[in-house]
């Protein structure tokens, strides 16, 4: 099989990652003693697509470690509607690889008139979204030349992460980030795993994926390129939300995609695998936790444990083979999806 554009950019990620944070360090340190200073009381996030699922692992990391409440704002509010909400106290970040899009720009512009201070993250000095914000926040992650986000992805993953850590001066979880692009490196070796787990799931058009806590964006981000690569539906959950009805789907040989890396959540996710397999549901499961991968015929192991509040760098990255590989089965062009473009302009 020949290596595609897609599978070219994934295996970029451990560069890509390393590149910003030698890049940006010194940056984001000055950003966060400026936001400091602004003494904000949350944050409302503006983004879409892979963006909007870098934005819920912001929910998890800028409440657990800086206190701060995380809303994601409703775009359409600024744009269709025109009644944008009060910003007193906030701060207003929006999210977008390309910084094209009219609806994100135009939060971050209302927030700027609201005199609310404002963040943009994005792969573009010179796009829309980086003129309209206060900060910016490069991603260094160079062209990304198809139309599913990898490398931009965990670019922006790594953002977040270390504005976060910079936004409390802890030095302790700054370090820990320099430890990521490797982890990531020796994550690319399970595309052979990958691979096989797609076998299996060849001729699969619907599945689940579920995960809990800061990965709770990762199933929503792998169920996303299950969508727009194999056009298999893909329905994220988390699994607390999963245990409330929607179990009631799973028979014989559904398949399950479980992401389950070691911390306070993977015994919650261990019981429900557990479950799981009990009715019969066909289980992949990324993880380095071996009660939860021997519940799989076709595990994804984790070949290094992170902190928790740093795995979804690495967990996302079987999931984006997965979903590589799985096109591929299907016979389709992983580098072109039908439908889609690289830029969406929403308003």
């Amino acid at each position: 099989m020949a290596t595609s554009q897609l599978f070219t950019e994934i295996s970029e990620q451990p560069a890509a990652l390393a590149r910003f944070l030698d890049a940006e360090a010194a940056n984001v340190a000055r950003i966060a003693e400026a936001i400091r200073r602004a003494e904000v009381r949350y944050v409302m996030i503006a983004a879409r697509g892979s963006s909007d699922n870098a934005a819920t692992y912001a929910k998890y990391v800028l409440a657990s470690f800086n206190r701060l409440p995380v809303a994601l704002a409703t775009p359409s509010l600024y744009t269709v509607y025109q009644t944008p909400p009060r910003l007193a106290d906030a701060l207003v970040i929006g999210i977008s690889q390309s910084g094209e899009s009219p609806d994100i720009v135009a939060v971050v512009e209302q927030a700027r008139r609201q005199n609310a201070p404002t963040l943009a993250i994005t792969n573009f000095a010179d796009s829309p979204l980086a003129r309209a914000a206060d900060h910016v926040i490069l991603q260094h992650a160079g062209e990304e030349k198809t139309i599913a986000a990898t490398k931009t992805y965990t670019t922006q993953l790594g953002a977040l992460a270390l504005f976060s850590a910079a936004l409390a001066d802890d030095r302790a979880r700054r370090a820990e980030l320099d430890a990521v692009p490797d982890a990531i490196a020796r994550t690319l070796t399970l595309s052979d795993a990958a691979e096989y787990a797609a076998a299996r799931w060849a001729i699969a058009t619907t599945m689940l994926i579920i995960g809990r806590g800061y990965n709770y964006a990762t199933a929503f981000e792998i169920a996303l390129k299950l969508k727009e690569l194999a056009y298999v539906t893909a329905e994220p959950f988390s699994s607390a939300d999963f245990m409330h009805g929607p179990i009631a789907v799973i028979q014989g040989g559904y398949p399950v995609l479980i992401v389950a890396p070691r911390g306070r959540v993977a015994d919650d996710l261990l019981a429900v695998a557990q479950q799981l397999k009990a009715r019969g549901a066909d289980l992949v499961v990324i993880s380095d936790v071996a009660d939860a991968l021997a519940l799989s015929r076709a595990p994804l192991a984790l070949p290094v444990s992170l902190a928790e509040w740093l795995s979804p760098l690495v967990a996302v990255v079987p999931g984006q083979l997965l979903a590589y590989h799985l096109t591929s089965a299907k016979g389709y062009d992983p580098d072109h999806p039908r439908g889609l473009t690289k830029v969406t302009r929403t308003r």
